[in-house]
């Protein structure tokens, strides 16, 4: 048992986020998470096309969908993360919103760092309903097809963070804690990506998933998954470290938590709404 609780702990200290590299270019874990992520959500939202006839769209239309969903995820990530995150920064520096180098203290490649997920979910909804207006579909419909598709492939993105040692969890004595060398000071931490991979991925999948043939109300798939994300999230962030530059935002809720709070209230206020429209169980 003491031997695997050495291997757990030190398991961050061991691993490589890049896979391989020729020159300057460099494939890291990360990035493909990202890929496998896409894919598994257009698989599975494929395979739902395939074995349902109750969604009007086919699967050119479902490619280009998937498309512009990833374009809204990737520019709202990181116009979200400029925004909620670092925006004194940022608009002290905004060349650096869109190029892969820092001009503070000289310069230096960095690569585009800074990710949002609270921005990237705004930046898809966004892009979804420029999408279905310009394809004359129903943005309602499109959200009961592509959402139970979503938390799976979310999954692989915190793992992704995991491989890379980043967005680690605050201090811990509990076994279940691990050296992240990117952390500062030589305290264990909680890994956080882990649970938000479980829990926020896996769980809510399932969720979403077991219940998407069931429930009757037109859009209802995407408050759900409002709520349930929100809800998730918003207690694996009493393990998760705040970002060093905010801190606890408001008493002691980090910004993670202020918008997940947000997402909780946005969610429920939907699924009001939808239930109230005439064609709700259409």
């Amino acid at each position: 048992m003491n031997g695997f609780l050495n291997w757990w702990q030190h398991l961050p200290e061991h691993m490589d986020p890049v896979i391989f590299q020729i020159g300057s270019f460099r494939l890291q874990y990360y990035g493909l998470m990202y890929i496998v992520a896409f894919a598994f959500t257009y698989g599975l939202a494929a395979y739902r096309l395939k074995h349902e006839d109750r969604f009007s769209i086919d699967i050119e239309q479902l490619q280009g969908l998937i498309t512009a969903l990833i374009l809204g995820l990737i520019i709202g990530a990181r116009i979200g993360y400029v925004i909620f995150y670092n925006f004194s920064y940022y608009l002290q520096h905004p060349l650096e919103i869109i190029l892969p180098f820092q001009f503070s203290g000289g310069f230096h490649f960095t690569g585009i760092s800074g990710m949002s997920y609270h921005g990237g979910l705004i930046g898809v909804v966004i892009a979804a309903l420029i999408f279905v207006r310009k394809n004359k579909l129903s943005f309602l419909d499109m959200a009961d097809l592509i959402v139970p598709c979503i938390p799976l492939g979310y999954t692989f993105g915190r793992l992704g963070n995991f491989i890379n040692g980043e967005l680690y969890g605050r201090v811990t004595t509990h076994a279940i804690g691990m050296f992240f060398p990117l952390a500062p000071g030589p305290g264990r931490r909680h890994p956080s990506q882990l649970y938000e991979a479980f829990f926020e991925g896996i769980v809510l999948f399932i969720i979403l998933w077991s219940i998407k043939g069931r429930v009757k109300t037109r859009g209802a798939m995407l408050a759900l998954y409002l709520m349930g994300y929100g809800i998730a999230r918003f207690f694996i962030e009493y393990a998760r470290q705040p970002d060093a530059q905010l801190g606890f935002v408001f008493l002691s809720f980090s910004m993670g938590q202020m918008l997940c709070m947000a997402m909780v209230l946005a969610g429920g206020g939907l699924l009001v709404l939808l239930k109230k429209r005439p064609d709700a169980g259409a």
